[in-house]
């Protein structure tokens, strides 16, 4: 028993397990929230629309009747008994379907958008602060660590790196340039063709 505990104790604690708890819970109140924003805000805008444009209370009663029968006291249809096509219910679930996943897909770009800044915020700070590999270097040079020696070397570090990378771009776009002579294809070929023709 006591070994079947110590199991489960490991098993609820592990790491996984918490995250997709907290990743469920916040996942159905966040549904919550969308369906609250869709059902009560943007569903009602749009059957009021539909109002205007079909002179109906939205699309619930958009039928295409199969076989209709009537209530033989009444005369009116009897929906429980007749075969039909309920268009409403299925064009209400396709616009819900599209509010919904509007609202998602505005919320995650809001999201995405602050941890992007967020991200770039923090590496704006870091940019400007030495690492200790960086203090490590600067003592293996022989440098002075002061704010103007840690603000110098930094920017010689910074555009080392740039002019590393476009040393690299240039390679690359070289090394391309040169496969491309080596392998035309069927468009360099007629570039080339065309420009013998008019040579000529």
């Amino acid at each position: 028993m006591k070994k079947i505990i110590g199991e489960f104790k490991k098993f609820i604690t592990r790491g996984n397990i918490v995250d997709m708890a907290v990743g469920v819970i916040v996942g159905s109140s966040f549904t919550a929230i969308v369906n609250a924003l869709s059902n009560n805000i943007f569903k009602p805008i749009i059957n009021y629309l539909l109002t205007i444009i079909f002179g109906a209370n939205s699309l619930s009663g958009v039928y295409t009747f199969l076989t209709v029968v009537t209530n033989a006291e009444t005369g009116e249809v009897d929906l429980t008994q007749s075969i039909y096509i309920d268009w409403g219910t299925f064009i209400n679930a396709v616009i819900n379907f599209f509010l919904v996943a509007t609202v998602l897909f505005v919320i995650v770009k809001i999201v995405n958008t602050l941890r992007d800044g967020q991200k770039k915020f923090v590496a704006d700070i870091l940019d400007d602060v030495p690492t200790k590999a960086d203090l490590k270097e600067m003592k293996r040079l022989g440098i002075r660590i002061t704010d103007d020696s840690i603000e110098k070397f930094l920017a010689d570090k910074k555009k080392a790196a740039e002019e590393a990378a476009a040393k690299e771009k240039a390679e690359a776009e070289e090394k391309a340039r040169l496969e491309r002579l080596a392998n035309p294809t069927t468009e360099d070929l007629l570039k080339e063709i065309i420009d013998l023709m008019r040579a000529e």
